[in-house]
This record gives structure tokens, C-alpha cells and sequence, in this order.
């Protein structure tokens, strides 16, 4: 285990011993309240471990079928034009919270996809295929073609100084 590992596990048990300490403080103080934050609590963790199993069936699946020269050769830094077409494909056509798909790419990097293919993957995410009918009907054709023309372009900005990062 690296350093900066060894300091995520640190942060991440000084945080938890935290919040145990809020909930004993709540469980003190204001039982309702205490009551209301872990019934919250315990309805975003159901949700939050189907999610986690979700991410690692995914992972698991990408690691079977992709392997890390497949994974360089479309994805890696020397992929080009066409990597980016990839991950700006992909990311538009995701959906779901980004929390599904950050272990994912996480896992595609350790595999060989480059930190701009990844950051472009996210960054066009912000194309939603299923709301552009609204974006039209609030801001017409015009803005909306052109709004997503700049994502676009952008995008490839952002490929392009996450590469130099």
C-alpha cells in the first residue's frame, strides 16, 4: 500500500469516527433527529450498495473481455482523434450518476485509458440524448445544436490539457 493510500485510509477512519460521533451526540441530545438521519442514512446506503454491486459486476465484465492492449490501443494516449470519438461517444450515450461510472473509469485507466480520454468520457456527459427534445422546446433548435456543438469542441480542450497534466 502506497502513501497516499495509507493516508485515504487515515482520513476516511477519522471522517467515519466522526460521523459516529454526530449520530451519538443526535441519539443524545434530540433522539427524533437522530431517528430522521438514520432512516436517511440507511435509505441512501440501500441504494448506494446496489449501485456498488452494479459497478462490480461492470468492472468485473470490462476486465474479462477487455484486456490492456485493446484498452492502449483505442484508449491509451496514443489512441488520437479516435480515442477521443470513443470516449465522447460513451459518455453521452452514459447514463446514471457519475458515482457509477468513476470506479469504472478509474479501473479503465489502471488498465491503460488515458486521464484525457477520461476526462473527456465525463466531460460529455453533460450531453443528455433524452433531454435534448426539451432543450429544444425551452431554447430552440439553434441553441441547442450549437450549445452541444461547444461541448463538443470544448471536450477536445479538455483532452488536450488534461493530456499535459
Amino acid at each position: 500500500m502506497n502513501k497516499a493510500m495509507k493516508k485515504n485510509k487515515i482520513s476516511g477512519l477519522y471522517f467515519l469516527a466522526f460521523v459516529i460521533l454526530v449520530y451519538l451526540v443526535l441519539f443524545f441530545t434530540t433522539p427524533e433527529n437522530f431517528q430522521k438521519a438514520f432512516h436517511s442514512s440507511w435509505n441512501i446506503l440501500k441504494t448506494v450498495v446496489v449501485i456498488v454491486i452494479f459497478v462490480i459486476i461492470l468492472s468485473t465484465f470490462t476486465n474479462y473481455f477487455l484486456n490492456f492492449k485493446k484498452i492502449s490501443k483505442y484508449l491509451g494516449k496514443e489512441a488520437g482523434i479516435k480515442g477521443w470519438l470513443i470516449s465522447a461517444i460513451a459518455g453521452i450515450i452514459s447514463h446514471g450518476p457519475p458515482y457509477v461510472w468513476l470506479p469504472l473509469i478509474k479501473n479503465l485507466q489502471n488498465r491503460g485509458m488515458s486521464i484525457g480520454y477520461s476526462a473527456v468520457f465525463l466531460y460529455t456527459r453533460a450531453i443528455k440524448i433524452p433531454l435534448l427534445p426539451m432543450m429544444i422546446i425551452f431554447f430552440g433548435w439553434k441553441f441547442t445544436i450549437v450549445f452541444n456543438l461547444m461541448i463538443l469542441i470544448s471536450s477536445i480542450l479538455v483532452w488536450k490539457v488534461m493530456e499535459k497534466i
